[in-house]
């Protein structure tokens, strides 16, 4: 949890690379290919899957990160030309979650 929090950057995004996909038990390749967005929001994709990726395995610490996914949902939000609930369905589906957000 707290490499996650890591890589988090000041504006509340996360990137998409192997440290990020590591974590998430996934390929590079595989968190690429899944996304529902285009290559320009693959921000978009990564912040996402890293907000579900806490909500869904890391619950019980939720006090610990609550401000990390609020502040990353907050600039997800601020983003313009894509649909968050197929984003969020697709990080669900693809992490094998099923986190209402």
């Amino acid at each position: 949890m707290l490499e996650l929090i890591g890589l988090q950057k000041a504006d509340g995004s996360w990137d998409l690379h192997k440290s990020l996909t590591s974590i998430l038990g996934k390929k590079e390749e595989e968190v690429t290919k899944a996304s529902p967005g285009k290559p320009e929001f693959s921000s978009v994709w990564a912040t996402v899957l890293a907000v579900l990726w806490l909500h869904g395995h890391k619950a019980e610490s939720r006090d610990e990160w609550q401000f990390v996914a609020t502040k990353a949902m907050t600039w997800v939000r601020a983003q313009s030309g894509f649909d968050l609930t197929e984003f969020l369905a697709a990080g669900n589906s693809f992490l094998g979650l099923q986190v209402k957000l």
